[in-house]
């Protein structure tokens, strides 16, 4: 519709006196956008499953197994392959009707399913990775004191080994902070830490007993605050009920700490203390894939379950979503 178009109408046109809005007000509001159920689910799996999965990936390959192997027991399947399935079998329990819908979605069908899975995962990791920046500078900081020297609260280049609050926290355990010349070395990038070189804040007072690994570990404050700012909500970190939406445990229905949930809130935490940018696979220096990986490795060690079960167990009474 043109200018002149407007300019002929009628009085008694549609377009008439009364049917226009004020234009120098808020228009109505629009109705929220309905996120797809599976985004939803994926960001649940992602923190409580497995937070660096490829989806499209595993989804394929189960259901290219289902197929090959057929009436095979998982005998057959390599390591490797069984711990797919079990990453694919908490998904495919975790998602209501997601099993009925990949046996008879299409192939396109089926990579939307798997994007929209991935798309919760990584946007839960992101929006975590984005909070928890600025809350970890107040849990690293006495109370009522400064922190010394100061850090921006979004800006990650002065964390890590170069600030020195932070440097103490993420100094590998067996290795002594207080040594002028690992802190040198750390600092300059001479000496490089892998990510299953684990870093010292995992541990409760960040003590590390070398005749026993297990003591203290996994039982810090830090990892405590981290655990419970991403599943029962910020506010709670300083048991203040602030909150006006349900943390993200009880809105999943989660009853109990996973081992993969402990692993996600580690990573998180040990990320937020770090210099790097970006939580990147191609992020050597900070190597979060390698620390996620072995953290989940030992915790899922079969050999270990009962050194598990008392840190989920410490994890459960001081986050109290159970």
């Amino acid at each position: 519709m043109s200018f002149n178009d407007i300019e002929n109408r009628s009085p008694s046109s549609n377009l008439g006196r009364r049917d226009r809005q004020d234009a120098l007000h808020l228009g109505p509001r629009k109705k929220a956008c309905t996120t797809d159920p599976l985004v939803h689910y994926g960001r649940h799996f992602g923190r409580t499953v497995h937070a660096l999965c490829n989806v499209p990936a595993l989804i394929t390959n189960s259901i290219l197994r289902e197929v090959e192997r057929g009436d095979d027991p998982d005998d057959s399947f390599t390591a490797h392959e069984r711990k797919e399935d079990e990453v694919f079998q908490a998904l495919l329990k975790m998602v209501p009707g997601l099993q009925d819908r990949l046996a008879t979605a299409s192939l396109e069908e089926t990579r939307h399913i798997a994007d929209l899975l991935q798309k919760g995962a990584s946007s839960a990791r992101s929006d975590d990775t984005k909070s928890l920046k600025a809350a970890i500078i107040d849990w690293i900081t006495p109370r009522g004191e400064a922190l010394h020297p100061p850090i921006p609260r979004n800006s990650k280049t002065e964390r890590g080994f170069n600030h020195e609050k932070m440097g103490v926290l993420l100094c590998p355990a067996g290795l002594d902070w207080s040594d002028i010349e690992v802190k040198q070395k750390l600092r300059n990038g001479e000496l490089l830490v892998p990510g299953d070189q684990w870093p010292i804040f995992l541990y409760q007072g960040s003590v590390y007993d070398e005749d026993d690994p297990w003591k203290g570990l996994l039982r810090s404050t830090l990892l405590v605050s981290t655990f419970k700012h991403i599943f029962t909500s910020p506010s709670s970190v300083e048991k203040e009920a602030k909150a006006t939406r349900s943390g993200n445990a009880r809105i999943h229905g989660m009853t109990q700490v996973t081992r993969a949930s402990i692993t996600y809130a580690a990573t998180q935490a040990r990320f937020a203390l770090a210099s790097a940018a970006v939580f990147s696979r191609s992020d050597t220096v900070t190597d979060s894939e390698r620390f996620y990986n072995s953290v989940l490795e030992l915790l899922d060690d079969v050999d270990q379950i009962e050194e598990v079960n008392k840190v989920s167990w410490y994890l459960e009474r001081k986050e109290q979503c159970r």
